[in-house]
């Protein structure tokens, strides 16, 4: 069966097994007849490690290869099953497409959600080396870079847990973001290849492949009906090459999809230009084409940057289209009059919304359906997800750029505005001011394409996700686009897989909750609030802190180990590690550092709890202030953990090239989770569910999911602070953050210090450009304005940390009000209510 074929069991290296083999039925059959089981995976692992191996030596590389190899043949039979499931019964599909899908290590999820870890266990008894160690020597997958991402994997392992017909579609880069050092303080980016030991998940499948047109110029036609027709030429065509990794539910038998496009040039290089010595030219075109999936989020701050980003976005959505229009016409022929009632195509983010004029060109141009009859199907197959209330954040092209590498999708977006501004002009009739704000071109000296609101527009919905943002979103951002069209708009509050987040990661933890709750909970988060009846339980209580105290004593080794900086395991650990961005305040976090470090060189340690504060996450290579953020937390860092008076009550440390490996040992040993934006500028958060579940308390804002979070476990439990988003609002009209500094003492002395040069002696005025943003009353972050509430919050943190037996209360009810967080819960609100599946 073609459609099935890339799931090929022989993708292991070696020959494959015979099977029992019939004739292709020329339609798929409801019932099938079962394959032979493969090999245990014992057996199977040491045929990998006996064929697999280099030299006589065995290498924990080379085992750790054996055994995903070993994991993934597991898997095949039970991938293949999927795909002709889910074609006999012509079940809905959803594709989601999103430029990052940051799927971390595969390993350990894979044998959660199989069964395999025992099996896996007794396939390395013969070895000197233990099954952790081996996931250790597995890269994570350099194919996403912060929550957006991480989101997408959530989602995906949901889907195939809950028994849903979804593939992912995204990007196979050859490097990820940037492996993040710190040099003399300093963030340095080097390459992150992640593929230089190869992918034993993926499977290549080159009868998949497409080609994406660039560049060129359009043409028309007029065919012997009258119709005029456009077609493109003189493209620069790039061949999209399709590679698949599994994506298994737990334990259901279910196989889903990431279909990840790498770039390659439709000829691998020009022979004669070669042979006559023109090398460089010879390769042009080759490594013109590589670039596309070479690097996850070129840096675009320069126009080179900005033309490969357009690029990727073009190259993703073009060729998940046309494979997905394929496999329609191989089952349905060349009749789309269902298409809609079969498909939906969920834009993860405002990144892959360019598949809107390309799904109306491939049915336009390619399959040569009326434009009404194309548009219909568009905005009744597209679902937009909003990620971002930052205006700066969402996808603007120039229309300059467009025009020069993808004419005719240009075309399709102005003949989409037109019609949709027709449909403005008669909501509100004689005003051009609405019509100019609501364009999707955005006018100007230098036009530019408003992809979010492409997106809106050909969308039957749009989600925020979190209650909070969604509601921005309609009063806000998108104000005028919840008065034309309110029944688009809906919420979806994020959410993350307790599979990967609290079974796989805390094994110590999911133990305990399993032998007073059953194993029911790891598909059914909800089943946690039964903790609550266990507060009480001396035993539990002594149980959950010997857990959390176990789980602090691991990750306090990885610091010393990353960081050089000794965590004592006795101390609070307090944790803030994501995206390093000013919204996010880190910085907020770094004043209150340098409070504490003057408070006790000040002497005053009489209510202090000792506590050891740890930041990590990474700056945009372009991103000027994030970086020096990062230069203030290491120049702070190496002040307090060098002074012997601060050691017994602070160290502080900053953590490089922070990933999902390092958050899996990270969020179950944090007592204190920092979620510190300025409210109303985090979308969500989903680092924050993470902690929550493993039983870390939150000190946040009402921003984002943090609301949530609190209406879920109650404010007892949860240590809130600063203005919400309508006062933040408010006061920037009339901000005064001098005055602010003046008449806080805590604050003054911080900033006092900071300008001292204490931190940079040797660097005169390195920070100044922070110093002047706090003073500053354009600060939109308001740093200034929330210090003294996230001072106090602070203190009151320290003094429920004095009370072992509350603070253990506190910590178990976080996890018990975490089922509203699974990602399942998500999913479930996707399917039903906007998948409809």
């Amino acid at each position: 069966m073609s459609h099935n074929s890339e799931l090929s069991p022989n993708t292991s290296g070696v020959p494959p097994k015979k099977r029992a083999t019939k004739a292709a039925p020329s339609k798929p059959k409801a019932t099938l007849e079962p394959c032979e089981p493969c090999d245990a995976l014992p057996a199977t692992f040491n045929r990998h490690v006996r064929y697999g191996l280099s030299r006589g030596e065995v290498a924990h590389g080379e085992l750790f290869q054996a055994l995903a190899l070993s994991v993934k043949e597991q898997m095949l039979d039970e991938w293949r099953e999927t795909r002709i499931k889910d074609s006999c019964y012509d079940n809905k599909q959803v594709a989601y497409l999103s430029l990052e899908f940051l799927m971390g290590r595969a390993l350990g999820n894979a044998l959660l959600n199989l069964d395999l870890e025992q099996d896996s266990r007794e396939a390395l008894s013969q070895y000197s080396v233990s099954l952790e160690e081996l996931e250790e020597a597995e890269h994570d997958a350099g194919l996403g870079n912060g929550g957006l991402g991480r989101l997408a994997a959530c989602f995906l392992d949901s889907c195939a847990s809950m028994d849903l017909s979804v593939t992912g579609y995204g990007i196979r880069y050859e490097y990820g973001m940037f492996a993040q050092k710190i040099v003399d303080g300093y963030q340095v980016e080097r390459p992150d290849r992640w593929l230089r030991e190869g992918n034993p998940w993926e499977v290549r499948v080159p009868h998949h492949n497409v080609t994406v047109k660039f560049f060129g110029h359009t043409e028309s036609y007029v065919d012997k009906q009258g119709r005029r027709h456009m077609i493109w030429v003189d493209t620069q065509d790039v061949l999209a090459v399709a590679y698949d990794m599994p994506v298994p539910g737990y334990r259901n038998g279910r196989v889903n999809s990431l279909r990840l496009w790498k770039a390659e040039a439709t000829d691998d290089f020009d022979l004669a230009e070669f042979n006559q010595g023109d090398y460089t030219e010879a390769v042009a075109c080759k490594n013109l084409a590589e670039q596309i999936t070479m690097v996850l989020y070129p840096n675009d701050a320069s126009e080179n940057g900005k033309e490969l980003r357009l690029r990727q976005q073009y190259f993703l959505s073009s060729a998940s289209l046309q494979a997905i229009l394929k496999r329609w016409v191989h089952h349905h022929g060349h009749d789309f009059s269902d298409f809609a009632a079969k498909n939906v195509i969920q834009l993860n983010d405002t990144h892959p919304s360019i598949a809107v004029p390309e799904l109306m060109r491939l049915l336009v141009d390619e399959y040569g359906l009326e434009w009404d009859a194309a548009w219909a199907i568009t905005s009744q197959t597209m679902a937009y997800t909003n990620h971002t209330l930052l205006p700066e954040a969402l996808e603007r092209w120039p229309v300059r750029m467009m025009a020069l590498m993808l004419p005719r999708i240009l075309e399709i977006i102005y003949e989409i505005n037109a019609r949709y501004l027709d449909l403005v002009a008669h909501h509100w009739p004689g005003d051009g001011a609405k019509l100019a704000s609501m364009s999707i071109i955005q006018d100007g000296p230098d036009p530019h394409v408003r992809m979010a609101y492409l997106a809106i527009v050909a969308s039957f919905s749009v989600n925020g996700v979190a209650a909070l943002h969604t509601q921005l979103l309609k009063s806000g951002l998108f104000k005028d686009f919840y008065s034309l069209w309110p029944e688009k708009f809906n919420n979806r509050t994020n959410g993350v897989t307790p599979r990967r987040w609290l079974a796989h990661c805390n094994p110590a933890l999911a133990k305990l909750l399993t032998s007073h709750l059953g194993k029911g909970w790891v598909t059914d988060l909800s089943q946690l609030t039964a903790l609550n009846a266990l507060t009480q339980d001396a035993s539990f209580i002594q149980k959950w802190r010997e857990v959390k105290q176990a789980n602090k004593v691991q990750l306090a080794k990885m610091i010393a180990k990353e960081c050089g900086v000794e965590f004592d395991p006795a101390m609070l650990f307090d944790v803030q590690v994501k995206r390093i961005h000013e919204y996010k305040r880190q910085l907020l976090n770094i004043l209150h550092v340098i409070h504490l470090y003057h408070q006790i060189q000040q002497g005053h340690t009489e209510h202090l709890v000792p506590r050891c504060v740890l930041i990590g996450g990474k700056a945009a290579p372009g991103y000027f202030m994030a970086k020096l953020i990062i230069k203030l937390a290491s120049n702070v860092a190496h002040m307090v953990n060098c002074d012997p008076v601060v050691a017994p009550y602070l160290r502080f440390a900053f953590l490089p090239n922070y990933n999902v490996s390092a958050m899996e040992k990270i969020c179950p040993g944090t007592d204190v989770s920092e979620q510190i934006s300025t409210a109303g500028k985090e979308a969500s958060g989903t680092g924050n569910m993470k902690f929550m579940m493993n039983g870390a308390l939150t000190i946040g804002t009402l921003d984002g999911a943090n609301i949530e979070m609190l209406e879920e476990v109650g404010e007892d439990n949860f240590f809130l602070f600063g203005l919400n988003a309508e006062q933040v609002s408010q006061m920037r009209c009339d901000y005064q953050p001098l005055r602010i500094i003046a008449e806080s003492h805590a604050l003054s002395e911080v900033m006092a210090l900071l300008k001292s040069g204490h931190f940079n002696l040797l660097e005169p005025g390195i920070f100044d450009p922070i110093i002047a943003s706090i003073e500053s009353a354009d600060d939109q972050w308001m740093t200034a304005a929330d210090f003294d509430s996230y001072r106090l919050a602070q203190e009151a943190v320290a003094k429920a940390y004095k009370d072992p037996k509350k603070w253990t209360q506190m910590s178990i009810r976080n996890t018990a009000a975490s089922g509203r967080f699974s990602s399942d819960v998500t999913i479930a609100g996707y399917r039903d209510d906007i998948w409809k599946l």
